[in-house]
């Protein structure tokens, strides 16, 4: 007689509610970080907002978002960096091919943006991503050797930019994350995320198109080169 593991039960409830391809939209669309409303993720998904209530519900019920209420308006956003990291691993083991080719020039230019520059739930992917995780390699305030870690360079090199990195928490200060697109490693965890917030904040980026995607702006290129080196054409 064999014992059944009894994680069994609880990893098919989580792949159940994944195996989805409408609830899998959503989710996918909430990498961006943001809380959306029901009603833009139901126009992002093509589906009536009744149809998408019943499936946010489950999501939320099986802990995978979390939601709040501000006035006649409900929020969405992931439940944590965990279930981004899920997400964004899953997403990794999916060949590119298999998406199909864009059916029309907007598909194809969404593509193209979300591939040279998005963000992964909180912090950089896509070519922009690599350039920035490399370049941080490079001039060793990055290693990624014996797993993703930030050396003594690094850790001086984020306090004299003025990124404030949050040490109270359990997530790592640096974790390797698969870029689906570029099928490399990119830089996640606390460092990532508060790299992403700089660029954002400083306008060394901005978002997109209503996706992931974020572009580098000219004054980013000029920063971007300044601080780490990274050659403009590799932005673009």
């Amino acid at each position: 007689m064999t014992t059944r593991d009894p994680q069994a039960p609880q990893l098919a409830r989580l792949a159940a509610l994944m195996a989805d391809e409408t609830r899998a939209a959503c989710l996918l669309a909430l990498l961006d970080g943001r809380a959306w409303t029901a009603g833009e993720l139901a126009r992002h998904a093509g589906v009536a907002a009744s149809t998408l209530s019943e499936h946010l519900g489950k999501l939320v019920a099986g802990g995978l978002l979390t939601e709040e209420r501000q006035g006649r308006h409900r929020y969405v956003r992931l439940a944590d960096a965990r279930v981004a990291q899920l997400l964004e691993d899953l997403a990794a083991q999916v060949a590119p091919q298999a998406a199909g080719r864009p059916r029309n020039l907007r598909e194809s230019s969404a593509g193209s943006a979300m591939a040279r520059g998005r963000t992964c739930y909180d912090h950089l992917a896509g070519r922009l991503g690599i350039a920035v995780t490399d370049a941080l390699t490079a001039r060793g305030l990055l290693r990624q050797d014996t797993g993703f870690a930030l050396t003594d360079a690094g850790l001086g090199w984020f306090d004299s930019a003025g990124i404030r990195l949050d040490h109270t928490g359990r997530r790592p200060l640096a974790r390797a994350c698969l870029d689906w697109t570029e099928r490399r490693p990119h830089l996640a965890g606390v460092a990532g995320a508060a790299l992403c917030r700089h660029a954002l904040d400083a306008g060394w980026c901005v978002r997109i198109g209503s996706e992931r995607a974020v572009k580098v702006t000219e004054s980013g290129e000029r920063a971007l080169y300044e601080v780490l080196g990274i050659d403009r054409a590799t932005l673009r």
